[in-house]
């Protein structure tokens, strides 16, 4: 059986108590809150496209080198490391024993040791000159019977050289006045030496070669 039901405009209160009232007022809250919130939404999204637009501006600002401009230092940096490294100077000890030697045999043949330590101070001009001409002797036969010399430079001394660049520099020393680079012209003052053969004794096992020259003792 239906039955209509038809609503009593007379229920409806005609007055607000203190429960109406607390729902009108947390109604009003919450909507306050919902504006307060999009409004906070609104503005940091117009912040963001501002600061998106500002950082846009300062790349489109900032120049930009081409690649190709890149490419080239990094193959300069790479042509720097790879760069060999300069070969240490090795020193070459000079041999004592040979000089020793060679002292020895001037002594031997020359009485050079002899000459130099000797006090020449009370000798005559004419004693010192014949002695000096023994040693001459003795050195000149020594230095021809165990070296082979020649001079470096064939043109005669006080006349006019030219030393071409790439000159060996081991073989010839520039004095005076030195400017520029090679060629350099200039007057040979000395010829210069150098050994082309050496024909020095072998020394013997336990040989003792800082003793130049041994004591001499008469029986």
């Amino acid at each position: 059986m239906n039955k209509n039901y038809a609503i009593d405009l007379s229920l409806m209160p005609s007055t607000f108590d203190l429960w109406h009232v607390y729902l009108i007022v947390t109604v009003i809250v919450l909507a306050l809150i919902l504006i307060f919130v999009l409004l906070a939404m609104i503005i940091s999204m117009a912040r963001r496209a501002k600061k998106s637009a500002e950082d846009k501006a300062i790349l489109a600002a900032v120049p930009v080198e081409p690649e190709v401009k890149v490419v080239e230092k990094i193959v300069e940096v790479e042509k720097i490391v790879q760069a060999p490294a300069p070969e240490p100077v090795v020193l070459k000890e000079a041999s004592s024993d040979a000089a020793l030697q060679l002292l020895s045999i001037l002594q031997k043949d020359a009485r050079f040791i002899d000459f130099i330590k000797e006090d020449i101070s009370s000798y005559s001009d004419a004693d010192i000159g014949v002695a000096a001409r023994v040693v001459h002797e003795g050195c000149n036969k020594a230095i021809n019977e165990y070296f082979t010399l020649k001079t470096v430079r064939s043109e005669q001394e006080g006349s006019k050289v030219t030393l071409a660049k790439g000159f060996n520099a081991s073989e010839v020393r520039l004095t005076g006045n030195i400017v520029g680079k090679a060629p350099f012209s200039g007057l040979l003052i000395h010829k210069g030496w150098k050994v082309t053969d050496v024909r020095l004794p072998k020394l013997t096992q336990g040989h003792n070669a800082k003793i130049v020259a041994a004591a001499e003792v008469e029986l």
